[in-house]
């Protein structure tokens, strides 16, 4: 067991408009199902638990793909897309922000009651799992979010994040229940980040005479851990993208989606477009940890409810959803075939990679810009309008 990774966000106020919280959730909560079928609940526990998945998802769902607000809302969608649907599904949400944190350990608990897992146990490790990360591991950033998922059998993952105002930073830790062995002694892999000050890390190994104590102090771990350490730039860059992968991306939706996805999936009106999102989505679903360095590209599938990359396409975004729900539940029906188009999908978009080329990233996001009314695009300002065109001043 241990903290599996950490991320460094930059530090965003603001909420969630509604037309895209509801699609988050309905995308949530689909993603979670594809999931649940292909690798079960402990499959979910250990993606949420990898930072660079985590913010690839909340990227893939149109949250600015940088910001310290892909914690509360992915968390605060998943909370709401599973909501009635724990028992089925086997995992649960609790917690969130602010107050929604302090009633962890009491809707644990409750959970404990329903399921007959030892809810006081999993309460107490709420507790422990926060002051380590709080009081234990001093490191500059206090905690203001805690959200604890967990399976039908107790195994679970925690999601919490320490905001630092005065560098303008949140960083959000992950934790992962497999192989528990101690809280208090080296319970991460390992802590990794750039210098801010002196660190108190009463964790180490080293530490056991000062936890005992209460007065030495403990060095830094020297091991690894996955750090994702975000740019503070609000736009997507060329050096935020492998622009090989986007390149295999658009070519297998362009190879695959006029063809014959639209037939395989049996959804009217998917073409190429949606099918460039669906191969995103395929890759979150499908991908392994080394493919989620660059999470800005996941933000390519939908767009972004501030309008970086590009406005949030709400017709694609409603077929991603469309298209994934009727694949799940043929699935669970024994004819999976629309999902595992799905999964030939990601691997066609693998296979292309270092072989085809295509636009630069900024001529994509050009064409993206131009198109966004077409696809019904939307940001926090409003609909998107017809790009204008600006006339030399004639002389």
């Amino acid at each position: 067991m241990g903290r599996t990774g950490t991320a460094v966000l930059p530090l965003h106020g603001g909420r969630v408009p509604e037309w895209l919280a509801s699609r988050m959730a309905l995308l949530g909560e689909a993603m979670v199902e594809a999931l649940v079928l292909a690798e079960g609940p402990h499959g979910v526990l250990r993606r949420l638990a990898h930072p660079f998945w985590f913010q690839a998802l909340g990227c893939v769902m149109g949250m600015d793909w940088h910001s310290s607000g892909i914690t509360t809302s992915v968390l605060g969608a998943l909370k709401r897309g599973l909501a009635g649907r724990e028992r089925e599904l086997g995992l649960t949400v609790c917690g969130g922000r602010g107050r929604h944190s302090r009633r962890t350990p009491s809707e644990l608990i409750a959970f404990g009651e329903r399921t007959g897992v030892d809810g006081d146990a999993l309460a107490r490790t709420s507790r422990l799992v926060a002051k380590v990360d709080s009081a234990a591991v001093q490191d500059g950033f206090a905690l203001y979010l805690h959200g604890f998922v967990v399976a039908g059998d107790g195994a679970w993952t925690v999601v919490q994040q320490g905001m630092n105002g005065e560098r303008r930073q949140a960083r959000r830790y992950h934790w992962l229940s497999e192989n528990v062995r101690s809280f208090v002694e080296e319970p991460h892999a390992a802590i990794e980040g750039p210098a801010q000050g002196e660190i108190v890390n009463l964790t180490d190994r080293r530490a056991a005479p000062a936890r005992e104590a209460s007065v030495e102090l403990a060095q830094l771990p020297d091991r690894v851990v996955h750090e994702l350490q975000m740019p503070a730039h609000h736009d997507v860059r060329f050096s935020d993208v492998f622009l090989r992968r986007l390149h295999a991306t658009l070519a297998a939706a362009a190879e695959n989606g006029p063809r014959d996805f639209a037939d395989l999936l049996l959804q009217p009106g998917v073409g190429a477009r949606t099918v460039e999102a669906l191969a995103m989505v395929a890759e979150v679903l499908h991908g392994t940890p080394s493919r989620f360095t660059d999470p800005a590209r996941f933000s390519l599938a939908h767009g972004g409810k501030d309008g970086h990359p590009f406005p949030v396409a709400l017709r694609v975004y409603d077929k991603t959803i469309a298209v994934l729900k009727q694949g799940i539940e043929r699935a669970k029906l024994g004819r999976g075939e629309r999902l595992d188009a799905i999964r030939r999908l990601d691997e066609q978009a693998r296979i292309l990679e270092g072989k085809v080329s295509g636009p630069s990233l900024e001529r994509h996001l050009e064409n993206e810009r131009e198109s966004s009314q077409a696809y019904g695009g939307r940001d926090v300002s409003g609909p998107a309008r017809p790009r204008q065109l600006v006339l030399p001043i004639a002389r």
